[in-house]
């Protein structure tokens, strides 16, 4: 378990469980309604299922902050690296640096494995240049996402 303080903040992170779904599912769909709204995406089942279906625990973790499910993050690996995905976290707490300080020991593991990492971030999402202040450039986009490559960092 990871441990952390922003300001102000004290956050912890835990293996996700199976029966975590739920809880990420909804925040997911709080998270993202703003900018699937602004696509005209937004769909109040679909948002929960998308993320029900893809759900892997052996590779998520939960963001604890005062004992409570704030956040889940995925890093799962694919054929060519890494693949970040369902990076959430709640409202009430963004902006904090809660989501740089969960991101930099994932980014490092990558690195020591000398693991690329790839996520897809939603057009226009405010989350974009969290990615790119972490290294993270566009690769290509569609007309809903923006797909972003970060290689491994070389070691100093």
């Amino acid at each position: 378990m990871n441990h952390g303080t922003t300001p102000a903040t004290v956050w912890s992170l835990r293996p996700a469980r199976p029966g975590d779904v739920e809880e990420p599912a909804e925040l997911r769909a709080v998270v993202m309604r703003p900018d699937l709204g602004r696509l005209g995406r937004y769909d109040e089942h679909r948002v929960r299922q998308r993320l029900r279906d893809c759900y892997a625990p052996e590779h998520t973790s939960i963001v604890v902050v005062d004992g409570a499910l704030a956040g889940s993050v995925t890093l799962r690996p694919v054929e060519d690296g890494l693949w970040l995905e369902n990076f959430y976290l709640s409202p009430a707490l963004q902006g904090r640096g809660i989501g740089t300080a969960v991101l930099r020991p994932l980014l490092a593991r990558a690195d020591e494995e000398g693991a690329t990492v790839r996520l897809d971030v939603l057009r226009g999402s405010a989350a974009r240049a969290l990615y790119e202040r972490h290294g993270f450039t566009e690769e290509r986009r569609d007309p809903i996402d923006v797909f972003m490559i970060r290689p491994p960092a070389r070691p100093a």
